[in-house]
């Protein structure tokens, strides 16, 4: 029983990756790209690992399953956001259905930090 529910975990957790890859070829821009990539990847790596930890069922296979999702969801998300701001700063356009770009006029170009609305 527990395998068959493990099973069907990593069964979600592939069509997640799967889900990621596609977004990742048919979304328009960097920003969106990387938005679809990071949600869907970082959740379907986690259910592979709960699937994994329930399918193979001993302590240090669920030490490690464990140790992979709370690295993953921590620097994943660190990761993104970097890229996504490099890539703002860098002038990658974003695409033309974008409705609104709320960082326009709030970053200092030279200093690369955030003007705040007060200052």
């Amino acid at each position: 029983m527990a395998q068959n529910l493990a099973l069907g975990i990593m069964l979600a957790g592939a069509v997640f990756m799967f889900l990621a890859a596609v977004g990742l070829v048919r979304m328009p821009d960097l920003f969106t790209r990387m938005h679809a990539n990071t949600k869907s990847a970082t959740l379907g790596i986690g259910l592979l690992m709960v699937g994994t930890a329930l399918f193979f069922d001993n302590v240090t296979t669920t030490t490690r399953a464990l140790a992979i999702m709370i690295f993953l969801f921590v620097t994943v998300p660190v990761g993104a956001h970097l890229i996504g701001r490099a890539a703002y700063f860098a002038g990658v356009p974003l695409w033309e259905g974008t409705l609104s770009d709320e960082l326009r006029g709030l970053y200092d170009v030279e200093t690369h930090e955030l003007i705040g609305e007060g200052d």
